[in-house]
């Protein structure tokens, strides 16, 4: 099944060269581009895109705005952030909007096609140095949130599934190290983000780090 792409860039350069990398893969179809957010979102709803690829800085709306409103509109729909900067703000920023990863423009080529991949597939959608900043982010505060409602539903399983994630691991890394086939750590997963209420696996691993159960 063919991935319907948005790409979404005010740079006209820029965004030729992501269209160019996404057609590339016979997996991935760009069905459409915009410069700016207003017109991002028209065309999300107009084409109905499964994955979006938002730039954050854009003039005529930013891309966090521009997620937002994508999300409320279209919540089938997973916007992957694409951008120069791994700011703290920018992270939380994005996934508070809604979006399901979040990856520097500085990724190559096959990373930036298997993002969209992972992305559109619900899998882990962050690069390795946002999470590392999204982790730190969460681990160094004083005190972690209070509870989040349907953690205790987790079974000890889930919960060990849950950490694995939080640490960055896709599937089949958990599987390994879990001892469990990739098609059990995938139906963990599901329930997981089922008992927590999470719309996507990128949110579930907030409530993770938010609630405080991967510990200091």
């Amino acid at each position: 099944m063919t991935i319907a792409v948005l790409v979404v860039d005010d740079n006209e350069l820029l965004r030729a060269g992501l269209v160019a990398v996404l057609s590339s893969d016979p997996e991935l179809a760009v069905v459409a581009q915009a410069g700016d957010g207003p017109t991002a979102l028209r065309l999300a709803i107009e084409h109905r895109p499964d994955i979006v690829l938002m730039d954050i800085e854009m003039p005529g709306g930013d891309g966090i705005t521009a997620t937002r409103n994508i999300c409320q509109s279209l919540p089938a729909a997973k916007v992957l952030i694409l951008t120069m900067f791994d700011l703290d703000e920018y992270v939380l920023e994005a996934l508070r909007a809604g979006a399901s990863g979040f990856l520097l423009k500085t990724s190559g080529p096959a990373e930036l096609v298997n993002a969209v991949k992972s992305c559109a597939a619900g899998e882990y959608t962050l690069s390795r140095p946002v999470m590392a900043r999204l982790i730190d982010s969460y681990v160094t505060r004083p005190a972690p949130a209070p509870t989040v409602p349907g953690l205790a539903d987790l079974t000890q399983r889930e919960m060990d599934v849950l950490r694995a994630m939080a640490g960055g691991l896709t599937n089949a890394e958990i599987a390994a190290e879990l001892h469990l086939a990739e098609t059990t750590v995938k139906t963990h997963v599901a329930h997981i983000l089922a008992k927590l209420g999470a719309r996507d696996r990128v949110q579930a691993i907030v409530i993770a780090h938010r609630s405080g159960i991967t510990g200091p």
